[in-house]
């Protein structure tokens, strides 16, 4: 999630809906200048007991965040507190119980991306080897409950914190025991925003389907193959879900702008300070009637903070942000944005995908977005065949757009590699989830302390 530590005095004030609809058309590019930020999350565990640590501790988060500014990071902070780290590969975050982000600086490929995340993965297990702390790539701690996780000293955390059991059952779980990976992307204008948005709105699934990988909870299996994508569908009906009107003739950045007004809001930032505005209006922020900041009106900055407080499948800001799928390992780190940069930043890989979805009905949308977290690639699509079937063709395409790109590293080799571990996904019908099922009900014996061995960083 965001950080911002900040109040900028020289923001401006939303004085029309130009303004705002303008955050949306300044993120357009031409394609020369289109880029891939890439985010990703793990869990910090002590080696010890795994236990999650504390933000505190001799060995907790603070302390974590503070040993990595030897390699260049700039802390960053709110109010005593270093809540992230700012750098030339991006920022380096804290998720509500301590979580650690890499939020990627905007890369030309995909080359660069997988060199930035081994960067960053090389320093943490170095810091983390001091403290005796590890990290672990997957979708959902597969052990602890919520009364077990720190939360990390953050304003906006604490807000929400405080919100979500008000208008879900696992807003909480959403926080503290979840983790992804992200790709963020642009477009060049509002119909090829409209296209992406649409074609990857369709195929997130199918990134939930690939990346399945949070089949545990609380030490046991819980039926599902994402339990994480699962978590979604009651956290906040507000702002989650599938986005039909995205499908619908007309969309476009006056529709997704329509749909944040409507999106409650979570809080302003004043000072410094995260002001508790959960479940107010944007609408009567605009009309200077919110009543926690009673005659003020909100500015781009306050219009970018409600931005990214709405958690759809994909998310508009000034650019485009996938968000269907799973934590996992650094391989899938470089996959995920392989696939999405495969089939968007390619003309002919998007026309193909977008022949594939094209024809499905809103409810197609929904039922699929409803069955993948327990059934995944077993998913049966609108004509009949499985999410499996699926992906063999998207990935034949996103391999073509990889193969247009013509990026290739020093030794020759272009983008398309990356794909390989998906590929071997779809070939075997076994989604990661399904691998680690097969290891805890056979060699592991039921014994989840293992997948600290076998699938840390």
């Amino acid at each position: 999630m965001s950080t911002r530590t900040t109040s900028d005095k020289v923001d401006p004030i939303i004085e029309t809906r130009a303004d705002m609809i303008g955050v949306f058309s300044g993120g357009e590019k031409p394609p020369e200048r289109w880029r891939i930020g890439t985010e990703h999350e793990k869990f910090v565990y002590r080696t010890s007991d795994h236990s999650a640590p504390s933000y505190d501790a001799p060995d907790g988060i603070r302390n974590l965040l503070m040993a990595l500014t030897r390699f260049g990071w700039e802390p960053v902070m709110e109010g005593d507190n270093v809540i992230a780290l700012s750098g030339a590969d991006g920022a380096v975050s804290l998720e509500p119980a301590g979580q650690l982000e890499l939020s990627g600086a905007p890369l030309e490929n995909i080359h660069q991306t997988c060199a930035e995340t081994g960067r960053h993965l090389k320093q943490v297990k170095e810091v983390g080897a001091e403290l005796g702390l590890g990290f672990l790539g997957l979708g959902m701690w597969p052990d602890k409950t919520r009364e077990e996780l720190p939360i990390m000293p953050k304003g906006r955390y604490a807000i929400m914190l405080r919100h979500m059991p008000r208008v879900g059952t696992m807003g909480l779980d959403m926080m503290l025991r979840t983790c992804t990976i992200q790709t963020n992307l642009d477009y060049s204008s509002e119909a090829d925003m409209v296209k992406k948005f649409r074609v990857s709105l369709a195929l997130q699934p199918l990134g939930t389907a690939l990346f399945a990988n949070s089949p545990f909870t609380e030490g046991k299996p819980n039926g599902y193959l994402s339990y994480r994508s699962n978590i979604w569908t009651d956290t906040d009906p507000h702002r989650t879900g599938m986005l039909p009107f995205v499908f619908e003739d007309g969309f476009g950045y006056e529709r997704y702008a329509d749909y944040m007004l409507d999106v409650p809001m979570y809080f302003a930032f004043r000072a410094g300070k995260y002001i508790d505005a959960a479940g107010l209006s944007f609408r009567d922020f605009l009309d200077g009637k919110l009543s926690v900041l009673p005659g003020e009106k909100p500015t781009v900055g306050d219009w970018n903070d409600h931005l990214s407080t709405a958690f759809p499948e994909v998310r508009l800001k000034s650019f485009l942000e996938m968000r269907g799928s799973d934590g996992g390992p650094w391989n899938r780190i470089c996959a995920l944005p392989a696939l999405w940069v495969g089939l968007l930043y390619d003309n002919n890989a998007l026309d193909a995908a977008w022949d594939l979805v094209k024809n499905w009905s809103i409810e197609d949308h929904q039922n699929i977005r409803a069955a993948v977290p327990r059934e995944g690639l077993c998913t049966v699509m609108p004509d009949g065949l499985t999410m499996q079937d699926l992906g063999k063709q998207v990935l034949d395409i996103a391999r073509s757009g990889l193969n247009a790109r013509g990026q290739v590293n020093s030794m020759g080799d272009n983008e398309s590699g990356f794909l390989n571990p998906l590929q071997d996904i779809v070939d075997s019908g076994m989604s990661p989830a399904h691998q680690l099922l097969e290891k805890f009900n056979g060699e592991w014996k039921g014994d989840l302390g293992r997948v600290y061995d076998e699938l840390s960083f």
